[in-house]
């Protein structure tokens, strides 16, 4: 949790953190201002005070909105510090940096960098800032950072953004299935729109949009919507002229989130509109299985890696192979149990590769659970998936609750 940082920048030897870029659609910033109407900026949090968010003058009142302690970037005189730099206008901002750490406080130190600004900038910027102060270093920490480590567990806060997040992700959901078992179906089984024309996935992802949008809340990841063979393909996110059929895997995997670029929520499902032929049905008794057994085993502080493996083991003695046995495979259980959800759609706990004795289902902890089995040389695919939190009590729950079932009965 935030609440969490200092300790954590202590016991990985940091002084200060840096974030830089919008509050929106940039997940280290918006973690740190709640977002807002800030196009570009930058917050200095060090070890054991307030950060301070440095703004552009025009957009002074939504950085007020944030709550947090502010400082106008007009009081550093860019144009005086764009002659000083004879012009480079990199070195002007490593100028306005360093004046920036003096005020608070900071001239010598490790410094982590966060957020989001053009590479070739950054690199400008940030090499000129370390030829300006030696005495400060700046570091990239990398998928195991203070920052990625305090937001894998969530304060209530946190939990009802993505809780109502997920409210609106399954209502979405229940008017997708409403409108699919509506539809006409033709002699070959193919569902039909209003005007007579073959349903495609083109279609039903206007759809979804539209309902996202009037659910206030955005789809930046897209969603993946898929059948058939496509269905068989993890992220495969569904052919647009591919038309829908009775009978078909379809997996429905959405992941949207707050207007803004704020929490996510991650849900998945999959249907067989009016009918399962006898294969799909078992696929899917084998995937449901797994989902029933692997989630009724999760227990607070439970190490994510160790959920994944006995994920393979369950799979394995379904006879399907798993990504345990060989990490190249393309068909059967072919990627991780889980993740992190939180202002990032993957964040950690991480459930295989890199994973770090930090990576456990700690109370606050928010994850996806998504077993799934991929065939498509056989035109199917599976996969179910909910996203649960770990209260302070070690209770551990679906944040919502939607239907499970495989087959969607025609209306």
């Amino acid at each position: 949790m935030k609440k969490d940082l200092d300790n954590l920048m202590k016991a990985n030897n940091l002084d200060a953190l840096l974030f830089t870029g919008p509050a929106q659609h940039n997940a280290p910033m918006y973690y740190m201002t709640g977002g807002g109407h800030i196009t570009g900026g930058d917050l200095i949090k060090k070890r054991g005070e307030e950060p301070v968010l440095f703004y552009n003058p025009m957009e002074r009142d939504g950085a007020a909105a944030t709550g947090l302690k502010t400082k106008n970037l007009a009081e550093y005189n860019y144009k005086k510090l764009l002659e000083a730099a004879g012009g480079d206008q990199l070195q002007a901002a490593a100028l306005r940096y360093q004046q920036m750490f003096g005020d608070v406080g900071l001239t010598k130190g490790r410094v982590a960098l966060y957020g989001q600004i053009d590479a070739g900038n950054a690199w400008g910027v940030f090499s000129a800032l370390q030829a300006l102060m030696p005495d400060l270093e700046l570091v990239g920490e990398g998928p195991n950072s203070v920052l990625l480590e305090a937001r894998a567990t969530k304060d209530e806060a946190e939990i009802e953004h993505i809780r109502q997040m997920g409210k609106v992700t399954v209502g979405v959901v229940g008017k997708v299935a409403d409108y699919l078992t509506s539809c006409a179906v033709n002699a070959d089984e193919v569902l039909l729109r209003e005007d007579g024309l073959p349903l495609t996935i083109g279609d039903v992802k206007s759809k979804i949009n539209l309902w996202l949008a009037e659910g206030g809340v955005e789809n930046p990841e897209g969603v993946i919507f898929a059948i058939g063979r496509s269905a068989g393909v993890p992220h495969n996110s569904g052919e647009a002229a591919n038309v829908l059929r009775l009978g078909r895997t379809i997996i429905f995997d959405i992941f949207p989130c707050e207007a803004g670029g704020g929490y996510f929520y991650d849900f998945t499902r999959t249907w067989c509109l009016g009918y399962a032929p006898e294969d799909v049905q078992n696929l899917y008794d084998d995937v449901y299985s797994v989902y029933q057994q692997i989630t009724s085993e999760l227990k607070v502080d439970v190490f994510a890696p160790d959920l994944q493996k006995r994920t393979c083991e369950l799979f394995e003695a379904q006879g399907h192979k798993t990504i345990r046995q060989d990490s190249t495979l393309q068909s059967g259980y072919v990627h991780g149990l889980g993740h992190g959800v939180g202002v990032d759609i993957h964040e950690r706990p991480r459930y295989g590769y890199g994973s770090t004795e930090a990576d456990r289902l700690a109370p606050g902890t928010v994850t996806a659970i998504e077993p799934g089995l991929y065939y498509p040389e056989r035109g199917m695919g599976c996969r179910l998936e909910n996203t649960f939190w770990v209260s302070p009590d070690g209770k551990i729950e679906p944040l919502v609750e939607y239907p499970l079932d495989l087959v969607l009965e025609m209306g």
